[in-house]
């Protein structure tokens, strides 16, 4: 498995932008497979939106504005399938060891929500994110800016799988940070669609679904609308997941509205979206540190920072990215699929004006 870097992209800052927010990555050296977990130690107002029809996720019901729990100490992201929700055990452990949670008379609970994607097909399905993972993750949080590409809840991840894995590419995690007015939200996606990944600013895919020779982009919604079939589908064998953080003061009504927008970016950045095979699940995060009143930004403005910051995110997911090969199965990333286009072209023969 190639080592995870996004030293080639310029930096779009990240989720650690956001005041009280830290990140940990668990890779599984054995497969590509692990998780990821975004803390707020201090507590934070949290909200989700589940717009995918096969989700897998924990603790999301407490989220909704007329429950009691008003704020959650982490958010647990992992491969897996539903095995991998148990990641969310390991980092109840870690936050319970520090001090971390609410205090219920007889211990101190943390309260760590969490969503999986599908990454079963890349090497021994049977090896799966556990708590020890999740605990490991803890282990390795901090405010720094985290890894991109291959790593945490991306590390098996593909993008493009509408016409078999085979021609998919290489998915992964992504980070960005959008600042308006004294106020920042952050972004981190574990990129895993069905559909290809679109650059948002030029509408153009970027990644996903390639053609038979495995050499170019397919473009899967155009391959659609001309009536191209896709492979049988078990349900739920994708997934994007992801959190949207901010540093302003907002209720539950609120964070659970910034969950849903920030869907938005999901729509912006990958085409199909929230289809019957994904679970798309974002959950939003408010510490709490800048209240939204004088200069600082509204709820739409807000809205539409959270948006962008997911889009951006989406879009560094693939391009941080590295090839993996597993079994029979060989997945390019952006980068070599594009070094073999160049190459292809280098090779070609100079074009000529026909003989008179």
């Amino acid at each position: 498995m190639s080592a995870p870097s996004s030293a080639h992209t310029p930096s779009a800052g990240s989720i650690t932008d956001v005041a009280g927010i830290e990140v940990g990555h668990f890779s599984d050296t054995r497969r590509p497979t692990g998780c990821t977990v975004i803390m707020a130690r201090e507590g934070a107002v949290a909200g989700v939106d589940v717009r995918g029809a096969a989700p897998g996720t924990r603790e999301t019901d407490l989220l909704a504005p007329g429950n009691f729990v008003q704020q959650v100490h982490a958010v647990m992201l992992a491969g897996g399938s539903a095995w991998g929700l148990a990641a969310a055990d390991g980092a109840m452990r870690w936050m319970e060891e520090h001090g971390i949670g609410m205090d219920v008379r007889f211990g101190t609970l943390p309260i760590v929500p969490a969503a999986v994607l599908f990454d079963l097909p890349m090497g021994d399905a049977r090896i799966r994110p556990d708590a020890a993972a999740g605990y490991a993750a803890c282990e390795a949080a901090s405010t720094a800016a985290p890894a991109e590409g291959n790593v945490g809840a991306g590390t098996g991840a593909l993008v493009g799988k509408l016409f078999g894995a085979h021609r998919a590419m290489k998915g992964g995690v992504g980070t960005a940070s959008v600042k308006v007015g004294g106020v920042t939200v952050g972004a981190l996606i574990a990129v895993n669609s069905l559909g290809d990944v679109i650059d948002h600013n030029t509408g153009q895919p970027v990644a996903g679904a390639r053609t038979e020779d495995g050499n170019a982009l397919f473009d899967t919604r155009r391959a659609l609308l001309r009536g191209e079939r896709p492979k049988p589908l078990l349900a739920g064998t994708n997934t994007t997941i992801g959190v949207i953080a901010t540093d302003a003061v907002l209720t539950k009504v609120q964070a659970n509205r910034l969950a849903n927008v920030a869907h938005d970016g999901l729509a912006r950045a990958i085409n199909p979206v929230h289809t019957m095979s994904d679970g798309d699940t974002l959950f939003a995060l408010a510490t709490g540190r800048v209240p939204l009143d004088g200069d600082a930004p509204g709820m739409t403005v807000l809205s539409t920072m959270a948006a962008e910051a997911v889009a951006i995110a989406t879009l560094r997911a693939v391009h941080a990215a590295r090839t993996v090969a597993v079994g029979d199965l060989y997945i390019p990333c952006v980068a070599d699929l594009g070094a073999r286009a160049a190459e292809r072209t280098r090779k070609r023969p100079p074009w000529r004006s026909p003989e008179p």
